[in-house]
């Protein structure tokens, strides 16, 4: 009687083991951030709104394969909606450039791709006005960013967020300009 005991109970342990899935890994567009937290945000470009492709636009971070297919990953997430995380990363960023007259921009992406062991590209489409609802918008431009990566999906999100810092240099970088005018992004 003590063997079909134990060949059920090795038999249940490893029906259970085989149901494990692995663990969600969580990840931030934001930087973390080294030194002086005390910035303030008088003069800060204000964020309108940011719109994502749908085919990005959900919790698991979602990567390119081969030239027609998409993987989305899931055991790696953003920490929050794809919108929230690009919203809290850019106005992180945008904090670091004071502008010396209240704007607001809009950011609608265009494409987010990410392409494990080659790139991450953002081709972003953003408009900055004046903070007045009724003003009429200072530049329209698109600029596409793309940094090169390594394979794993941290080096990714590290592409995405350079990707993001050079979006708030040149958005800052409009709104302190004299005259209105789209700059090409830096790599």
């Amino acid at each position: 009687m003590a063997f079909p005991l134990k060949f059920t109970l090795v038999t249940a342990l490893l029906l259970l083991a085989a149901c494990r899935s692995d663990p969600i890994q969580f990840h931030t567009l934001t930087p973390a951030q080294v030194g002086d937290h005390s910035r303030t945000t008088v003069g800060v470009i204000q964020i309108e709104s940011i719109s994502v492709p749908p085919q990005v636009d959900r919790a698991q971070i979602v990567i390119r394969q081969g030239n027609s297919g998409l993987a989305i990953l899931e055991t790696e997430w953003w920490g929050a909606t794809l919108v929230d995380e690009l919203n809290s990363a850019l106005a992180d960023q945008l904090s670091n450039y004071p502008a010396q007259s209240g704007y607001s921009v809009r950011v609608d992406v265009q494409r987010f791709d990410s392409v494990p062991g080659q790139y991450a590209l953002m081709d972003v489409k953003w408009r900055l006005r004046s903070a007045g609802e009724s003003e009429p918008a200072r530049v329209i431009c698109r600029s596409t960013l793309q940094t090169p990566s390594g394979p794993s999906i941290d080096e990714l999100v590290l592409a995405q967020q350079n990707n993001i810092k050079r979006l708030a240099a040149l958005i800052s970088q409009a709104a302190a300009r004299k005259q209105a005018g789209c700059l090409m992004p830096v790599n």
